[in-house]
């Protein structure tokens, strides 16, 4: 049986990388120092160690992935995963489908960033919650969220610049390419899935 998968890589190869770290742990360059698998550990549970060491690490420190439980309850992990990084429970492996929303009926925005004040044919990230009318371009955007971290180059998340509220870039740039709720379907190829070591 499966106990969790981890989604949300940007491609294909990133997803790859990831599991092959976390398979490989000693051989991987992410990990200054990698735990050690004490005697007689199961393998999952020195996977369940590992995971949180792996999201905390560069490059997926910053990315906006999510882990998926699919058998409760779930364990504790040692060590929290980045609080960026989103736990979701469930069984199946859902697939996040797209909806006919703004970003792509639209396909351009003719409206004004609200950041630099002109339109551009950018596609424009808006603030999820109901009462905020915020939009702004992805660069504009991702400037400001990264004023306080001047040498990364992608955002965790930031402050709204009108409502003020806290907002995950990966939220922001789902929310633009009009991915709705979860479908019980095969998941993407770009998902790293875990089995666990129960007896089926």
């Amino acid at each position: 049986e499966m106990e969790l998968f981890v989604h949300g890589f940007p491609s294909d190869v990133a997803a790859l990388r990831f599991e092959w770290a976390w398979q490989h742990p000693n051989s991987s360059h992410r990990l200054l120092t990698p735990p050690l698998r004490h005697p007689r550990e199961q393998p999952i549970t020195f996977a369940l160690r590992l995971l949180p060491r792996l999201l905390r690490a560069p490059p997926w420190s910053r990315l906006p992935l999510k882990i998926r439980w699919l058998r409760p309850p779930r364990p504790a992990l040692e060590l929290a995963p980045p609080p960026h990084v989103v736990e979701e429970e469930g069984a199946g492996l859902p697939r996040l489908k797209r909806k006919k929303g703004r970003s792509q009926e639209v396909g351009v925005s003719v409206e004004g960033c609200g950041i630099c004040g002109q339109a551009q044919a950018t596609p424009l990230l808006r603030c999820p919650r109901p009462l905020c009318s915020m939009a702004a371009h992805p660069p504009c955007l991702a400037r400001l969220f990264l004023a306080p971290e001047p040498l990364q180059l992608l955002p965790v998340g930031g402050a709204c610049p009108r409502c003020h509220a806290h907002l995950l870039w990966g939220d922001l740039i789902r929310h633009c390419l009009g991915e709705a709720e979860p479908e019980e379907e095969w998941a993407e190829p770009d998902d790293v899935i875990i089995p666990s070591s129960a007896p089926t």
